[in-house]
């Protein structure tokens, strides 16, 4: 079987390119197969790995144009591998994620203020429970193409997370929450769904985002482009215009 994987090279005029290598492995994953390439081909080749168990996230890549989980992925011929995009590669497939995760902080995805005395009951459970699974693997931020625009995006992970604690009814500051989404959040994203797509827990950031938008109607936001393009939201200065 035979794979092609993006390296860094020595050539100095070359910095990256593909190098293709040839394995005797049968149903294997994708991680296994790495592993047999740096044992017995290649000691210099570089990615990151934990749990085996795709709980974990770290071994995120994508394989021909698409974002998978190392552990899980089953390899076929001449699959391309290449690191996740949208974030600087340190070496081969390992990623610096720091600026990915720094969403998160931007965001304040956490919960804020708990009520006391606020218990949950298995329904309320559920309304956020999917969300609660996300790993943090960077598939989403590496699929999403607002970031090829637009660095400064919250995007999918950060916002799904959001989303997680403003419909927890013991967070009582949810104005605080949706006033941080409104520059570079819910109305950048382009609802593409992209990030969906490749999630390994199933979780649809997109759905999310949908939700944030309605909760920030509700609270008296309004999309800026959308305002914008009616001179001032639809002329709720007092005059209208046809």
């Amino acid at each position: 079987m035979r794979v092609q994987v993006k390296r860094y090279t020595s050539e100095p005029e070359v910095k990256e390119a593909f190098l293709e290598y040839e394995v005797a492995l049968e149903n294997a994953t994708l991680l296994e197969v790495l592993q047999e390439i740096k044992t017995k081909q290649d000691a210099s080749l570089s990615f990151s790995s934990g749990c085996r168990s795709s709980v974990c996230g770290s071994c995120s890549m994508r394989v021909n144009d698409k974002e998978v989980l190392a552990c899980s992925y089953k390899v076929q011929e001449g699959d391309v591998i290449e690191p996740l995009r949208n974030v600087p590669v340190l070496r081969d497939l390992i990623v610096d994620m720091n600026a990915a995760y720094d969403t998160n902080a931007r965001a304040k995805a956490w919960l804020s203020s708990q009520s006391q005395g606020i218990l949950l009951s298995p329904e309320d459970e559920k309304i956020n429970e999917i969300q609660s699974d996300c790993i943090l693997c960077g598939s989403c931020y590496s699929a999403c193409p607002v970031y090829s625009v637009n660095e400064e995006f919250l995007g999918p992970f950060a916002l799904t997370r959001v989303w997680r604690y403003v419909s927890d009814k013991r967070e009582s500051d949810n104005v605080s929450k949706l006033d941080v989404i409104q520059t570079n959040g819910v109305w950048d994203c382009t609802l593409c769904n992209a990030c969906t797509l490749v999630c390994p827990q199933d979780i649809s950031s997109k759905a999310d985002i949908e939700k944030l938008r309605s909760k920030s109607v509700m609270a008296g936001y309004e999309d800026p482009s959308f305002a914008n393009s009616f001179g001032g939201g639809f002329g709720f200065d007092g005059s209208l215009s046809f």
